[in-house]
């Protein structure tokens, strides 16, 4: 991959843990996830291999669908409360579906059966992107 691909991708993921960091708003916060995880999945392809095409496939499926769950359990919360305020989470269905959504992106004990199989089809830098770096913004 060339080198000034690769280093703003790398700025992307850091740009991505920031904005998600520093937001008081769910939809910034679903933004910086989301350029956090378009931002690795090229990372996860750049092998021409069979692996790691399938590592980059589930990693995508994963995360879209936690972060569609997380969008979800917002917009019932901003719904109930009529603000996007991130620290008023008071209805009882957005906090556990935010919870199963963390998890998910997490790969935490109920939800992991993703992660072994993402870090099998990888190399190890990525690997340890993807156990280090991707597990700060949720």
């Amino acid at each position: 991959m060339n080198p000034y691909i690769m280093s703003i991708l790398m700025c992307n993921l850091a740009l991505g843990a920031i904005i998600t960091a520093a937001s008081y708003h769910w939809f910034l916060a679903w933004i910086g996830l989301e350029l956090n995880t378009l931002a690795i999945i090229p990372i996860l392809a750049k092998h021409h291999h069979p692996r790691a095409t399938e590592a980059a496939t589930k990693y995508f499926i994963i995360q879209a669908t936690a972060s569609s769950i997380i969008l979800f359990s917002s917009i019932i919360n901003a719904w109930y409360t009529g603000t996007w305020d991130i620290t008023q989470l008071t209805t009882q269905p957005a906090p556990t579906m935010l919870l199963i959504a963390l998890a998910m992106k997490l790969g935490l004990a109920p939800m992991h059966f993703w992660l072994p199989e993402v870090m099998q089809g990888t190399d190890t830098t990525t690997a340890f992107i993807i156990a280090t770096w991707q597990k700060l913004p949720p």
